[in-house]
């Protein structure tokens, strides 16, 4: 399939995929197994309701993005275990303000939105000040050293599935390599045909049903953690593979920055659940198999990209 342009009118770009909200069934309900034997649930809101401080995480304020736009803000957290030069060249052009002023170009129906300088062919582009204007292709890394928390079901785009540290992610224990997968709120960064001509500076979204194919051959840089109803809603494009024909549709971008270049008082508190404990486990577990009153036919599988890590603002205190 054709990649998304790093720099100019992108050629083809990437994504989509589903989220599944945390829903609340009833708390101490009981359900009927298959055998007809009693099972004592909790609904997922239960579970989250009874957690400790310990089972969340705060996100490391150089590893967030804040796109602010008009409707609001959307919050990105970045993976640099997975995508150390790209990471390193995005927090660069967010220090320099790069993205301040551009806008969101692209909304492709069930796949992606894309963000950057979209430009003539021929025409320069905006500078990137100190960025690298090309990055090694990071389609994937070495599976050792990376906290692997595996999910209980097969998938059909690899071997092993699960999550590495709040991402969704993917390996191979035959060849030793791991991936960030393409799931709902994936953050990927376009490229043009050959494998390293991505710099950073295109990114996008995915807003549709997950495009598991575009695994290992883009490079993934992160993921929405607040804010995909901003970007979800978006017109679709009218042009080729969902381009703005009008540029008066296009959402203008009013800053990009870190975390930690904001001021404390004006950062979005978060915390993340943590994906190697126990309770995710069991919330996992809730959604695979949910037993409250309105459900008569548990599923005993669960995709991937059907997970969603839940957020949520700090408790008081």
């Amino acid at each position: 399939m054709p990649t998304v342009p790093s720099r100019a009118l992108p050629c083809a770009l990437v994504l989509s995929v589903a989220l599944l909200s945390v829903l609340s069934g009833c708390t101490g309900a009981r359900a009927t197994t298959v055998d007809e034997r009693p099972v004592e649930t909790r609904s997922t809101q239960a579970l989250l309701d009874a957690s400790t401080p310990a089972d969340w995480r705060t996100p490391d304020p150089s590893d967030l993005l804040y796109m602010d736009l008009a409707g609001g803000r959307v919050v990105i957290e970045l993976a640099p275990a997975f995508a150390p030069a790209h990471v390193g060249n995005i927090r660069t052009l967010a220090r320099e303000g790069f993205w301040n002023g551009l806008t969101l170009y692209r909304s492709q129906d069930n796949f992606v939105v894309q963000f950057g300088d979209i430009t003539e062919e021929g025409v320069p582009g905006k500078p990137i000040g100190s960025a690298q204007a090309t990055l090694p292709a990071e389609f994937d890394r070495a599976a050792s050293g990376v906290a692997f928390h595996a999910l209980p079901d097969p998938d059909g785009w690899a071997a092993e599935t699960g999550f590495a540290d709040g991402f969704p992610a993917a390996r191979d224990p035959r060849t030793g390599r791991a991936w960030l997968a393409h799931c709902y709120g994936t953050l990927g960064a376009g490229r043009d045909m050959a494998p390293d001509s991505s710099n950073g500076t295109e990114l996008y979204v995915v807003t549709g049903q997950s495009p598991r194919q575009l695994d290992r051959n883009i490079t993934v840089v992160g993921r929405v953690l607040q804010g995909m109803e901003l970007l979800s809603v978006l017109p679709r494009g009218t042009g080729p593979l969902g381009f703005y024909e009008d540029p008066a549709q296009r959402t203008p971008i009013r800053s990009i920055r870190l975390a930690s270049d904001v001021p404390v008082a004006q950062r979005t508190p978060l915390q993340v659940l943590r994906t190697d404990t126990a309770l995710f486990d069991a919330v996992v577990e809730s959604r695979r198999n949910r037993r409250d009153d309105w459900y008569l036919q548990p599923a005993g599988h669960i995709d991937l990209c059907n997970i969603s890590v839940p957020v949520r603002t700090p408790p008081a205190g």
